[in-house]
């Protein structure tokens, strides 16, 4: 699917454009709270882990009784051919929606599939530019591809400290990452990685018998379980989740930079409950969501009032890949082929 495409400041974090002609903010409003319960429904397709996604699936319902959240959790680029699919056929099962591929919600607004639905919280309070401007879509989360190792196989002194180091000849047979084909968030680091290192980088990578996983939320598991002792990509939340529960497991930020990975929401045009659709969108972007999402799911805020974790780095402290959804866009089927070239399963 062509055309998809988004603009970016010059730090590659936020999305840009135009003043809002016609606001379509909207607030929290007890009408709005009514109609959503009177609904009853709302289904919400996610490529967010699902046990971040039902955690703030039943924190909402807790704030909202009588409203029932439906997660469909997929890989973002499954879930972005499941509702290309499913809305040429006229099939709107989906209320809202959240993508780790942030070019999804261009080529979603140019096919008439989104409605215009800005939270006043966001207009308020998340840095300007940082939201579509006609209020199509805003940033939910963000997050980072990282490195991680296992710590009862690897210590910290012979752990990699950049890209570079993972093709040490060691580390054969000891690697797991995640397929672009399937993951919004590796496709996302594939470009930036690619484009910063090259893709020599990822010929001679493909010489390490690298195992290879599908979501980004694989790599962390298989390094806790001990099958590889190093992730050469992966979710970074999903890094802390693993940390939260005792796990052998360390992040790293490659010498090199870790790619950025912004994940923005948004309503479907068609929803079948555009009140509760509203309602659980408006909610995701308050700071009682968002704390939510950063304490117990790991993810990164663009809420001022969010407070990190203590011991985690902040964002600002780490050297970051640019961010560049329009070239992920004009590149995402040669990212994936040539990506096949190297890795084949």
């Amino acid at each position: 699917m062509k055309g998809r495409a988004i603009a970016t400041l010059a730090a590659g974090v936020f999305y840009a454009g135009a003043a809002l002609a016609q606001s379509p903010v909207y607030s929290i409003t007890p009408e709005l709270e009514a109609a959503a319960k009177k609904e009853g429904n709302v289904v919400y397709y996610t490529s967010i882990d699902v046990k971040v996604a039902e955690d703030l699936a039943k924190a909402f319902e807790k704030r909202y009784p009588g409203i029932k959240v439906h997660v469909e959790r997929n890989g973002a680029e499954r879930q972005f051919s499941k509702i290309g699919q499913e809305y040429s056929s006229k099939i709107y099962n989906v209320d809202t929606v959240n993508s780790s591929d942030a070019s999804h919600f261009i080529y979603w607004k140019r096919e008439g599939w989104l409605a215009a639905a800005l939270p006043e919280e966001v207009m308020k309070l998340y840095p300007k530019g940082s939201y579509d401007p006609q209020g199509f879509y805003a940033p939910m989360r963000a997050s980072l591809s990282v490195i991680a190792y296992n710590t009862k196989l690897v210590s910290a002194a012979d752990a990699p400290k950049s890209f570079k180091d993972l093709l040490d000849p060691k580390w054969k047979g000891k690697l797991v990452k995640a397929h672009p084909g399937y993951s919004g968030t590796i496709l996302t680091a594939t470009f930036q990685t690619s484009r910063d290192l090259g893709w020599a980088f990822f010929e001679k990578l493909a010489g390490q018998q690298v195992m290879q996983v599908q979501s980004s939320t694989e790599p962390p598991r298989k390094v806790v379980a001990g099958e590889r002792a190093v992730m050469v990509d992966g979710n970074e939340y999903n890094v802390f989740l693993e940390k939260q529960k005792g796990a052998p497991i360390e992040v790293v930020y490659a010498t090199e930079g870790s790619p950025l990975v912004v994940g923005p929401s948004g309503v479907m045009k068609f929803a079948k409950n555009p009140n509760a659709a509203r309602l659980f969108h408006a909610w995701t972007f308050s700071l009682e969501a968002q704390q939510i999402a950063v304490d117990d799911g790991g993810l990164r805020s663009f809420h001022p009032g969010v407070k990190e974790p203590a011991g985690r780095k902040p964002l600002k402290d780490i050297k970051l890949m640019k961010e560049d959804p329009i070239s992920v866009d004009k590149q995402v089927e040669e990212l994936k082929s040539r990506y096949l070239r190297y890795f084949k399963t």
